[in-house]
């Protein structure tokens, strides 16, 4: 959540207005970023007219103004809940706690009864909702009819009155109706005893009311306070940081500071004053103990809305709706799946669309779903999936469902009729149904529902699953304590103004956060980071798509930099045996990575230009040192990391890597940097995704299928050689996984070209694995070829256009994948052979 919403959920209602203005003034800021990074030419009646001013002086006027603001609102606040409160003190002293009466009480007649009603003050919402008992209070309308209501001014400064004082207490809260109709009935009567204890009784709760009332408005002026110079401070920092000057310590220490409501002695009164509300409290209410009236007292106030960075995690939700709107368009049932779109208030309820169709027969209205291409391809991927059940192609009739089965969940991959993850789920559904499962045994008898039930979802969840999760949890963390976006700006600012350096090192960081937290988040850090100087490029310039793209095809080539890059690096690594450390990974991958990056970039500069009259505002870097919470996040990380590299040594302690990622788990929540609410928001989809796919390797594998196929397409390349079969798996899972996602690809077949491998004369079964895998990581021509393309295509200026088009895409993404299909078959091919692949 971001802060200008944290100052909308804790402000007190009433005093809005009266907080400091935090969004105008970040408007403000960002005006004076274009005016210093503008150029001298052009028209000079369209240049701003503070253009030479000084920004500092700009800003600084404007923060006067807001500082004004909230001091006077202050100091009258104050005064008044401090006459309130010395009202409240002299009630409270002429208060007989054992007969529980006022001193001065008499008995309410109906013409003071009549005199005490007026209308309610405003007061904050949480006071308006306090409890007494559990209960709410009575609503306004009831409190005018009791006439227990009075105006705050009128109690503090009215004449001595001839009923109790505590009867005119300053506050809305009120006894209820039934007791305050037996007053007014009972006050024409000379019963007097019966007056005397509804007196007292009445008297006890609205001396109980009003103690509430003034230790919550207190405290909501000691929240005023906290907000506003959290806010100064907050504005401040995006000030120096973006306009690269340092007004924040001298501005915060010698106005801020020593304005009259953030004085440390402002403060101290304050605390004095909500603490003698906590004795009044325990004088009248709780027999003297102090501890159970402040939680008496507390339960009373609204819940803080607590201020916290998101994960990338967090912010990768709102972008992956985006995505499966911008992709698929309708969902199945024909609603439209764009955000915008969302019925509103006032909105006419939804209806699903309808259609109307000729027929000889007559005209039909139906359904639009019913109807649409959607539709038509589920029905076409279930008739094929029962026609391969019922035709026999295959002697074993458990091989005959398996191929049913891998038909229909690669077509409904492929073409995403239903959501990638759900038809992930019906895959151990149908192994059990289907019973496609065999003994590893000889003769190998098909296994029954029971024991297929076990096998499936023991393949469901693996050490590679909890690898999975150890990299989301690195990646959360990381951005979390803002330590990724501090390595990358770091980066960035050192790249100077040049736009052709500029864009390298875009690309390098994209590559590298890659490696580090993921191809998914990478992108989403990177265009975070590039919004400043987005914002100062003019509309349509090509410096801003090229750096846009090569974010993207760059984080795409920094999917295969690391084992936990990207989800089918992880399922390549749950195929190859033995797995390959992360030393020899990176022996592989660095040069093909560096390589590929550096054609890639050339080609952007070829075909973009965007030094052409380009003016590049520089990032500037975080300056605030590492805090103790920032190093012990970075230990960690590292320290995960190097246990990684070393698993193969360290196998006979931690016996595989998914062991080793729970250690960063435990630990960061554990001790708390990230809650339940990180943990809730990974990407589970992604995880269901990649689980699905294994049961379904393990399902190909295990009814036989994987060799009977494997057998016939070795026959057909048996006359290749190693590098031959390299070059035709390389080409055909290139192609293969630019119109599907990368980890589908992946997991439909890398197990086949393990298989492959190992019938081969020269077995070289991880040696083609690995290939496949970084195939499937280049394949990067559409906007839809991977997370980091869809995340570049939905990237929009702050007119609400698309900075890319699908076509850009094209023309750069082709060549790309091209490029580095070539260094993978050459210097990847290369350094698999020396590492003993």
């Amino acid at each position: 959540m971001k802060f200008s919403h944290s100052i909308q959920f804790n402000a007190v209602p009433d005093w809005s207005s009266h907080y400091i203005a935090y969004s105008n003034l970040k408007k403000l800021i960002y005006q004076l970023e274009k005016t210093i990074h503008q150029s001298a030419g052009g028209d000079a009646e369209a240049r701003p007219l503070i253009l030479h001013d000084d920004p500092e002086a700009v800003f600084t006027r404007a923060l006067d103004v807001e500082l004004e603001k909230v001091s006077s609102f202050y100091v009258v606040k104050e005064k008044e809940l401090t006459d309130e409160e010395q009202m409240l003190l002299l009630d409270v002293g002429a208060f007989d706690t054992e007969s529980g009466v006022a001193d001065d009480f008499r008995p309410p007649t109906r013409s003071s009864e009549r005199a005490r009603t007026t209308r309610p003050r405003s007061g904050s919402t949480r006071s308006r909702m306090s409890t007494e008992d559990g209960l709410e209070d009575s609503d306004d309308e009831d409190d005018e009819e009791t006439g227990l209501t009075t105006k705050r001014r009128r109690a503090s400064f009215g004449r001595r009155r001839t009923v109790p004082s505590n009867m005119h207490a300053s506050t809305e809260m009120t006894a209820s109706t039934e007791l305050t109709r037996s007053l007014r009935r009972y006050s024409v009567t000379y019963d007097d005893d019966y007056a005397e204890q509804a007196a007292a009784f009445s008297s006890g709760i609205m001396l109980k009311k009003r103690i509430i009332a003034l230790y919550v408005q207190f405290c909501e002026l000691k929240s005023f306070i906290q907000l506003n110079r959290t806010g100064f401070s907050k504005v401040l920092k995006k000030f120096d940081k973006i306009v690269d000057r340092r007004l924040r310590p001298k501005y915060m220490d010698a106005v801020v500071d020593t304005a009259y409501p953030f004085h440390p002695e402002t403060s101290k009164n304050l605390e004095a004053k909500i603490a003698g509300m906590i004795k009044a409290y325990a004088a009248i209410i709780t027999n003297g103990d102090e501890e159970a009236a402040k939680r008496d007292l507390r339960s009373h106030l609204r819940e803080h809305v607590v201020w916290e960075r998101n994960t990338v995690w967090r912010d990768l939700i709102g972008l992956e709706r985006r995505a499966e709107a911008a992709s698929l368009g309708h969902t199945l049932l024909g609603l439209d799946a764009d955000p915008h779109k969302t019925r509103l208030q006032g909105d006419d309820e939804l209806v699903l669309p309808k259609k109307e169709i000729s027929t000889p027969l007559g005209r039909f209205t139906c359904p639009t779903w019913l109807v649409s291409s959607t539709m038509f391809n589920l029905i076409l991927i279930l008739s094929m999936f029962f026609a391969l059940l019922l035709v026999p192609l295959l002697e074993k009739p458990e091989q005959q469902n398996c191929l049913a089965l891998l038909v229909l969940v690669s077509l409904l991959w492929a073409t995403e009729a239903i959501p990638l993850f759900v038809t992930s789920l019906t895959i151990p559904f149908l192994c059990v149904v289907l019973n496609v499962f065999r003994d590893k045994e000889k003769p190998h008898l098909r296994l029954g529902s029971k024991d297929a039930t076990t096998a499936v979802f023991a393949a469901m969840w693996t050490p590679v699953i909890m690898l999975l999760l150890g990299g989301f949890t690195l990646a959360a963390a990381l951005s979390k304590c803002n330590i990724d976006k501090r390595i990358a700006t770091f980066v960035l600012s050192k790249a100077g103004t040049r736009p052709r350096t500029v864009l390298l090192a875009n690309m390098a960081v994209a590559a590298v956060a890659s490696m580090l937290i993921s191809n998914v988040a990478a992108p989403v850090l990177c265009f975070g980071i590039i919004e400043p100087m987005l914002r100062n490029l003019p509309a349509g310039s090509d410096m801003s798509k090229a750096v846009i793209i090569g974010i993207a095809l760059a984080s795409n080539i920094g999917g295969m930099l690391s084992p936990i890059a990207s989800p089918q690096n992880v399922v390549a690594i749950g195929i190859m045996e033995p797995a390959p450390t992360w030393g020899q990974w990176f022996f592989i991958v660095i040069p093909v990575g560096v390589i590929s990056l550096f054609l890639i970039w050339v080609l952007l500069l070829v075909t973009f230009r965007p030094g052409r009259g380009t003016t590049i505002v520089p990032i500037r870097p975080v300056r605030d040192p590492f805090t103790g919470l920032q190093w012990f996040v970075t230990i960690v990380t590292v320290s995960t990391i190097g246990l990684w590299c070393a698993s193969h040594q360290l196998e006979s302690i931690f016996g595989d890597m998914g062991v080793i990622a729970i250690i960063p788990i435990v630990l960061f929540f554990g001790v708390g940097i990230l809650t339940k609410e990180d943990f809730n928001n990974f990407p589970w989809t992604i995880i269901i995704l990649a689980a699905g796919g294994l049961s379904l390797g393990k399902a190909v594998n295990s009814s036989g299928l994987l060799h009977t196929v494997t057998k016939a397409i070795t026959e057909e390349v048996q006359d290749f050689s190693l590098y031959g079969v390299l070059v035709v798996f390389s080409c055909l899972i290139l192609v293969i996984a630019t119109f599907i996602s990368h980890t589908v690809a992946a997991l439909i077949i890398l197990p086949l070209v393990y298989d492959v491998g190992k019938g081969l004369d020269e077995p070289h079964p991880n040696l083609l694995v690995m290939a496949g895998v970084l195939m499937c990581s280049a394949a990067m021509a559409l906007p839809t070829s991977g997370f980091p393309n869809m995340t570049a295509i939905m990237k929009e200026d702050p007119t609400g256009q698309r900075y890319l088009q699908v076509k850009h895409f094209i023309s750069r993404g082709v060549p790309s994948s091209l490029m580095t299909l070539v260094v993978v078959i050459t210097v990847g091919y290369g350094a698999m052979r020396i590492s003993g692949m």
